[in-house]
């Protein structure tokens, strides 16, 4: 993989550098870029397979250039390196595929840049999005986890639980905690997944079967999750009606 390095300071390129060198199959392309317009000119001359993209920089930042690269054809796959953790859903706006927050440990690069050479040219375009359609339907999900900021796709989500301040997010790779509400989720998505109980709300594509326990509670089993979720009593109808349509 051909890689570019962008960040405007040479510690953190330096940096960057070495952890990418330790990773077999890695090329870091020089010169590196300092800003966002040396980070353009340097994607049309060297076409590199990923950026790694800092946020805060000099003239256009990050942000600013990840959408410009969302319009080329043969975009490179972004993942953004920055001390910024707050910028996670702006960053999958402009399609990036990793959000890692300095300091950058190297298992946590490793893993986001074998996730970007899995995403096939169709894939990438398919979460490719012009800086225009930052308002239209998410993709993904942004959540923290012990590898910094992580971006969940919808399709892989099985179920959200909230605990008194945090919502547990479940999906086929584990669980993350949600920096979001489930009364926000549900009212975004809908479509995609339906309360059984005040304090969960399911994937409608991951319902298995509703069963009624010994106890009299009904429990709802779901695909690629270990253990039913109980529905309470007032969304039994609810759930059993949607699974008609199912």
């Amino acid at each position: 993989m051909k890689i570019l390095i962008a960040d405007d300071e040479p510690l953190a390129r330096e940096r960057l550098t070495r952890l990418v060198k330790q990773i077999p199959g890695c090329t870091v392309l020089q010169p590196c870029a300092e800003n966002g317009h040396e980070t353009l000119q340097l994607v049309d001359r060297f076409k590199p397979d990923i950026v790694l993209l800092d946020i805060g920089m000099p003239g256009l930042d990050g942000l600013q250039v990840a959408a410009q690269l969302c319009e080329y054809s043969d975009a490179p796959a972004v993942i953004f390196c920055t001390a910024h953790d707050d910028c996670a859903l702006q960053a999958f706006a402009v399609s990036a595929v990793g959000y890692l927050v300095k300091p950058i440990r190297s298992e946590q690069l490793q893993a986001a840049l074998e996730k970007a050479q899995r995403l096939n040219r169709v894939q990438l375009a398919a979460l490719s999005r012009a800086p225009s359609a930052i308002n239209q339907a998410r993709t993904h999900l942004s959540a923290r986890s012990h590898k910094g900021i992580e971006l969940i796709p919808l399709e892989q989500v099985i179920h959200c639980v909230a605990d008194n301040k945090y919502v547990t997010l479940r999906h086929l790779h584990g669980e993350t905690l949600l920096d979001e509400s489930l009364k926000s989720l549900e009212d975004e998505f809908s479509d995609r997944f339906v309360r059984i109980h005040r304090n969960a709300l399911v994937s409608r594509t991951h319902i298995e079967r509703l069963q009624r326990n010994t106890n009299g509670y009904y429990q709802l089993y779901l695909r690629d999750a270990p253990e039913p979720l109980t529905v309470s009593r007032r969304h039994v109808t609810a759930v059993r009606k949607l699974m008609d349509k199912l």
